[in-house]
Parts: structure tokens; sequence; C-alpha cells
């Protein structure tokens, strides 16, 4: 558990640093197209770097805020409370999660913050109705997994930055589309490369942000899973908590395609899947429940 922890930690720092590089070069590409000069690669750090820090220290306060939570109480979702804290003597974690509640019909939860000391899980009211104490008890030794692995700090940091480069990418082609270009016969030759691998960052990184925040939820969701059972030694629970939330028709109506890989299960609900085989494709946020049902099922 160490050394997936410590492996989680250093992925994080280095798809910090790939994502600092890649908006500080998109923000340099920005600036140089509205003629700032020698601002630009100024403007672009500070953009990047305060970007960084805010997602850091806020990213699991912008997920919650995105989604409307309210703080969990005893009087409220005791059951839920209960359940937290009889799993706190099994997961070994440093301090006990904040609980957070979504006023919503579908079943579904996720997991947030930068580290076990600060840590968040945030479950839907469809949850708390739909699911008995054992599958509960699955479902939120799932998001416990996560924070212990250090998942959440990657999800969340990710799913902040892929929205932020996804809007500041939206933004200017709005401005280019409806500006026109311009002419840089000025620019020097140096100017000229940054601003070519730019602009190149400006159109491919949403979908390179994209595949790699789908990539890290779907291998992160089977250990999360394996971890889960550790915790309940009941994978009988999180099977059949799976299956119901895989069945239900709800949309979570306050998810986005941002935060869609942080849930259990894919908060997005497609009609035309029903009755058949679900599999994993590239642009898919989870693995297939079919899958995880195996790989839960091979561990005993």
């Amino acid at each position: 558990m160490f050394r997936i922890s410590r492996k989680n930690k250093l992925e994080s720092g280095i798809i910090i640093s790939i994502f600092i590089i890649v908006i500080t070069l998109i923000v340099y590409f920005i600036c140089n197209w509205l003629e700032l000069g020698v601002f630009s690669i100024v403007i672009a750090l500070v953009f990047s770097i305060t970007s960084a820090w805010v997602s850091y220290y806020y990213s699991d306060k912008i997920v919650l805020a995105s989604c409307k939570a309210r703080p969990a109480t005893k009087e409220e979702d005791l059951k839920l409370v209960n359940i937290l804290d009889a799993l706190m003597v099994t997961a070994g974690l440093p301090k006990k999660p904040d609980l957070y509640v979504v006023e919503d019909n579908q079943p579904n939860a996720f997991a947030t913050g930068r580290n076990p000391e600060h840590s968040v899980i945030c479950v839907t009211t469809g949850l708390l109705e739909k699911l008995d104490y054992y599958e509960l008890e699955g479902v939120i030794a799932h998001e416990m997994s996560h924070i212990k692995n250090y998942d959440i700090l990657l999800s969340a940091v990710v799913s902040v930055f892929v929205g932020l480069i996804v809007m500041i990418s939206d933004t200017f082609s709005r401005i280019l589309f409806w500006g026109g270009t311009k002419d840089r016969d000025s620019d020097s030759k140096a100017n000229g490369v940054l601003m070519i691998i730019g602009l190149v960052f400006l159109i491919l990184s949403p979908i390179f942000g994209t595949l790699m925040q789908l990539a890290l939820s779907r291998k992160r969701e089977y250990l999360a899973d394996s971890t889960a059972v550790e915790f309940t030694r009941n994978p009988d629970g999180l099977i059949s908590a799976l299956q119901k939330l895989d069945a239900d028709t709800n949309e979570l109506r306050t998810a986005n395609s941002a935060t869609a890989n942080m849930y259990i299960v894919n908060p997005f609900k497609k009609n035309g899947d029903r009755g058949k085989k679900k599999t994993s494709g590239l642009w898919s946020t989870h693995p297939s429940t079919e899958d995880r049902i195996e790989n839960l099922r091979n561990l005993n």
C-alpha cells in the first residue's frame, strides 16, 4: 500500500508539472496574439502557477461547489456517519474524511481532497435511499480506498485543469473566430516557435487532457475496488452495489464532463446501452461494471 501511495504521489507531481507547462504555453500564445509583448511570458507563468496553486489547495471546494453538495449531519445521515466510523478502524486513515451529500436521485459517490488529512467523501441522496447497509459500506470503502491510495489529489487536480484548459481553448477559439488573425512580422524566430507550440497545445491539449483523465480513472477504479474489499472483507456488498448503480437509469444533474471520472460509476447514462453488455472504450470514464465485478469475484 505504501508503494502504491508513493507511486501515485510521484505521478501526481509529474502530471501537475506537465499541466503547468501546457497552460504556460497556451497563455503565452494568447498573450502574444493579443500583442502584449515582453509581458506575455510573465503573465503566462503567473497564470499557470496561480492556477496550479488554486487547484492544489481548493480543488475539493471547487468540485463540491460545482455539484451543490451540503455537509452530512448525524440527524439526517446517521447510517452514513456510522458506516464511515466503522470503516475507519480497518482503513487506517490518519483523519476521518468530511462527509457531504448531493440532493440527487441517481445513486453515486466520489472522494476528493489533496491528501488523507484534507479529504472528502460525497454521496447522493439516491445512494442513501437505494442501497442497503452492506452495499453502502462497499461504496464508502471504495471511496476511502481512493483517499488512502492518494488517487484523490490527481483526480481532483486533473479535473480542474482539464476544465480550465477546455475553457481557455473555447474562449480563445471564439476570440480568434470573431477577431480574425493579426500580423506577426515583428516577432522574433524564438517567439514564432513558441507561438506555434502554444497553438498546437491550444488545439490538442483538451483532447490529451481528457484522454489522460479517462485512462487514469479506469486504471485506479480496479485498485480501489480491490482495496475496498480488504477493508470490508465482503466483496458481495460492493458487487451488489455496482449492479444497482449500473442498472439505475437516472442521470446526475450536477455532474459535468470534467468531474465525471471522479464518481464510482459514470454519472451519464445512455439509453441505447440498456440491455447491452457494456465495454470500456477509449472515451470511457470507467471500466465496465461487468469487468469490475469479474475482477472482484476473482479476488476470492
